[in-house]
């Protein structure tokens, strides 16, 4: 009856289940509408238009990607530092910066106009690290992110749905993402403002998971090379696997027009829905495991698991056991595993069993800033992409390399902390259940 009275009065509710409903609903919420100014730009083909030579669209995403990876590098700093009190404000502010940034993106003229896609990247980033601080270092904190990570899996389809909608109702590509992001900016100012009202981990909470606080520059060089080898190894497979899923997402018509099936607004949607409930089930189900150690290693082998899929999948295709589709939803759900893995348990983890002082938005922006360096670095080894080429092919051959070097990397990483961590002595079995 107390959980009813406090929904009816848009309160967290006071027991575990209701509070850990509260958060998903609000971390998934939030971060779904921000994708709703960064994804929906990409339904769109640009194709009249070029820039020194180069194709338009290809221009675009890598603007964007640009200041997202600026972003990452700059969050390494602020995530890591942010109090708690100004996370909500903060991130409602750089989503603000980047809807300003897509309206002069509709008034600046093409080709000229792909430096306002930057601007809007630039602050975009940071919010998964503003949002992830209210749910990180709590008993449930695998869930709740597991559901906050559910969020960017389906908000890409479907946001890129909501922007082909659009342009199938007459808007024109350029106001497109403008208005795609108004269509979301009530439903974000809702979410947030629950973020906000979600209360700090409990006594109980840090006995397990360990205290989270904010970062000084000495505490985060202390960590880093306190495991440098480790963390090395697992960012360079964050970084591949950061660059198959951000091709994957930027540019999924291509892919599906390579695959030679029709692609209508409603695919990118489905598509995802079978990548996201498989992913977040099985990143999910880590929370029930209580010993911090096993949980890590659990999700190092859902994480080596996830590419070895990847490569089935690509075999079944070559071999024409599985279609287009199939293969979409394959490589989807063996790139996520390990993808969703850092984000829900590995990091979460890690702290936890070393007690080391820190919090996951550093770790997390350490390895997305990396990772989305290489992104752009493929981005323009690549030519930008031209948009006659065979990318099919290159997402086939991108996906199989990724594959197979991120399990090795992933591989020696596992031995790395399986020889030091093997004398830590874990806290949770002294504390009563």
């Amino acid at each position: 009856m107390t959980d009813a009275k406090n929904y009816l009065s848009l309160r967290p509710p006071a027991s575990q289940l209701g509070l850990s409903i509260w958060c998903i609903v609000a971390a998934f919420g939030s971060y779904f509408c921000m994708y709703g100014f960064r994804k929906p730009f990409t339904s769109a083909g640009y194709e009249e238009f070029t820039l020194i030579g180069l194709s338009y669209k290809s221009v675009l995403v890598t603007a964007q990607v640009l200041g997202y990876m600026l972003s990452k590098f700059l969050g390494i700093r602020v995530v890591s530092e942010m109090p708690p009190a100004r996370r909500a404000q903060t991130l409602l502010l750089f989503v603000a910066i980047a809807q300003a940034a897509l309206l002069l993106f509709a008034l600046v003229p093409a080709p000229w106009n792909f430096l306002c896609l930057f601007v809007n990247g630039l602050p975009l980033g940071m919010v998964f690290g503003l949002v992830l601080g209210f749910l990180e270092g709590r008993r449930a904190t695998e869930a709740l992110t597991a559901g906050l990570c559910a969020s960017f899996i389906l908000a890409d389809g479907v946001t890129k749905s909501v922007g082909a909608y659009l342009l199938a109702l007459g808007v024109n590509q350029f106001w497109m993402p403008f208005a795609a992001g108004a269509v979301f900016a009530v439903p974000l100012l809702l979410f947030t403002w629950m973020l906000a009202m979600i209360p700090p981990p409990t006594v109980a909470d840090v006995e397990h998971r360990h205290e989270r606080a904010p970062m000084t520059y000495e505490d985060r060089r202390r960590l880093f090379w306190k495991y440098a080898t480790g963390l090395s190894l697992l960012v360079g497979a964050y970084l591949l696997l950061t660059i198959l899923r951000s091709v994957r997402a930027d540019f999924a018509p291509e892919i599906w027009k390579g695959l030679g099936q029709a692609a209508p607004p409603s695919v990118f949607t489905r598509s995802e829905i079978y990548v996201m409930f498989g992913v977040v089930t099985i990143n999910g189900l880590a929370v029930f495991i209580r010993d911090n150690r096993r949980a890590f290693f659990a999700a190092m082998m859902a994480s080596v698991t996830g590419f070895a899929l990847v490569g089935v999948a690509l075999v079944g295709f070559r071999q024409s056991w599985v279609n287009g589709f199939q293969l979409m939803v394959l490589v989807g759900l063996g790139l996520y595993l390990p993808y969703v893995a850092v984000h829900t348990t590995i990091f979460e983890r890690l702290l936890a069993m070393t007690g080391d002082k820190g919090n996951i938005g550093f770790l997390m922006y350490l390895a997305d800033s990396f990772g989305y360096l290489g992104y752009v670095a493929v981005m323009l080894a690549r030519g930008a992409t031209q948009s006659n080429g065979n990318f099919l092919e290159f997402f086939l051959t991108l996906s199989l390399l990724v594959a197979v070097v991120s399990a090795a990397l992933l591989i020696g990483c596992w031995i790395y902390f399986a020889a030091k961590t093997r004398k830590h002595a874990e806290r949770i079995e002294q504390i009563p259940a």
